[in-house]
């Protein structure tokens, strides 16, 4: 196999996997729409608030599974050997499209989440010991704040250090670099909750269904 078709094969199928809204779909299973309600996003965060804590920590895993499966995607045939660089190459690449499947959905007028979740299953599944600290971190800033958006920045800031403390070997450049990308990514996507935050007009999140704060257009978009 030349490396055009296999990088074909990588890349259109781990990004359509990552672009499965799973947020949508699961709002259409309980009748309800969820761009029409709360922040108006397809992210667990606005399932959890508009459904209930069951239906949004459903979102979550099959987001995050759906970034994890993506890596694991050329690993499954003579495509990922055949990729430019070699199955290491396209288990990231894989990845990356996973995350620009999730953020700019083709199933929804590429309008998704922010990218947190499936961002967390693709490094999981590629550095699990710095996503470790990444969640971690989230935990923390969550639990003090009640923010998904805190919590969110705060795996994005923590995991790309992770990395470099953690991944050892020829491939921990490019999987830092890699990293580093998708860390700026998720802030950039975090801007309208930061200028919230620094407003004081954050919504927190209630642990027990419902919002600890008014529900609408903008919130956090795990």
């Amino acid at each position: 196999m030349s490396a055009a078709p296999a990088a074909l094969l990588v890349l259109a199928p781990a990004y359509l996997l990552g672009a499965l809204p799973w947020g949508l779909w699961v709002g259409y299973a309980r009748g309800l729409d969820v761009r029409r309600h709360g922040s108006g996003n397809l992210g667990a965060t606005n399932v959890y608030r508009t459904l209930g804590p069951r239906y949004g920590l459903l979102v979550l895993a099959l987001d995050a599974a759906k970034g994890a499966l993506a890596v694991a995607w050329p690993h499954l045939g003579p495509w990922g050997a055949a990729f430019p660089g070699g199955a290491e190459w396209a288990a990231l690449a894989a990845g990356l499209a996973a995350i620009a499947g999730h953020v700019l959905t083709v199933f929804a007028g590429f309008r998704g989440g922010r990218g947190v979740a499936t961002t967390v299953g693709v490094f999981l599944a590629l550095a699990p010991a710095a996503m470790g600290l990444g969640l971690a971190a989230f935990l923390v800033a969550f639990a003090l704040t009640r923010r998904v958006s805190v919590g969110s920045l705060a795996l994005a800031l923590v995991y790309p250090l992770g990395i470099a403390g953690t991944v050892h070997g020829p491939g921990r450049g490019k999987l830092l670099a890699a990293g580093l990308l998708v860390s700026a990514l998720i802030v950039y996507r975090h801007v309208p909750n930061i200028r919230r935050l620094i407003r004081g007009e954050e919504p927190r999140i209630a642990l027990r269904g419902g919002a600890g704060g008014p529900s609408r257009r903008g919130e956090d978009r795990p």
